[in-house]
């Protein structure tokens, strides 16, 4: 399947906007003080564990999306440097 330009770019923006914003996700959870994600004693809380799960899907979804469109922009590239015309040589 060839995929076109601004769906490839679209695809790697977006692998890498999910990691960014699940990072920042992650650091704040881990760092929560409001006793959400750990209970007084300091243990990760059901909250935790299912927000940590769906950072970790988002990451592995962001990863796969994000080399989708790493994948079908390098193709695109090579295609264009394919259909170049060559410089013509001295000789």
């Amino acid at each position: 399947m060839k995929l076109s330009r601004p769906v490839s770019w679209f695809l790697l923006a977006f692998g890498v906007w999910s990691w960014f914003i699940w990072i920042t996700f992650v650091k704040n959870l881990w760092q929560d003080g409001s006793g959400l994600a750990f209970n007084a004693a300091g243990d990760p809380t059901a909250y935790f564990w299912v927000h940590l799960l769906l950072a970790v899907t988002s990451f592995l979804l962001g990863t796969v999306i994000g080399v989708i469109g790493f994948r079908g922009v390098r193709a695109l590239r090579r295609e264009a440097a394919r259909a170049e015309p060559s410089s013509p040589t001295d000789g």
